[in-house]
């Protein structure tokens, strides 16, 4: 709802709809949803400008979903109160609801982090000593030194193919 129409337009909109313009003529002239424009109205009037700004970042409960959910399914209230009453999305509660009644849990997803990859390289520190600074200069001429003569092997071992091959050996 709030990721496509920037704050200001919403603005605009419930100042044309507060200066009286009818709200099905700027539905049509603005071809935006009826139900999202009835609750920007709704949610200004009740929050002011900062009930157009976006809802608050607030992570319910499993239960606390399940009581706003049982509202919606047993008392039979409609889900523009709802949203106005916990200050949620109207496609936040629709999908509590598909939850609900596809019987998944209302359960908040962890976010972890992926686990770090093994082949990834260190955190460059910086070395205090002269001892560790000459360590870690070691450290890499020995890989540099190891990475030649792999490549000097991948070579030596292409050139005895060709040649076993009866063609003549690349410049490459």
């Amino acid at each position: 709802m709030y990721r496509h129409h920037p704050f200001e337009e919403r603005l605009h909109i419930v100042s044309r709809l507060k200066s009286g313009e009818p709200m099905e003529s700027l539905v049509r002239e603005t071809g935006l949803d009826k139900k999202m424009v009835r609750q920007w109205y709704l949610r200004y009037e009740k929050y002011g400008e900062d009930g157009l700004r976006g809802t608050r970042s607030y992570h319910y409960s499993a239960v606390e979903k399940l009581s706003i959910v049982m509202e919606v399914e047993e008392k039979g209230i409609p889900l523009q109160e709802i949203c106005l009453r916990y200050d949620l999305n109207r496609t936040t509660i629709q999908e509590w609801l598909r939850k609900y009644r596809a019987g998944k849990t209302l359960e908040n997803r962890k976010q972890e982090r992926p686990p770090k990859d093994s082949m990834a390289r260190p955190k460059k520190k910086e070395p205090q000593t002269e001892l560790e600074k000459l360590q870690a200069e070691n450290l890499r001429l020995r890989a540099e030194n190891a990475l030649l003569k792999k490549v000097k092997a991948l070579v030596e071992e292409q050139k005895a193919r060709t040649l076993l091959n009866g063609q003549k050996p690349s410049t490459n």
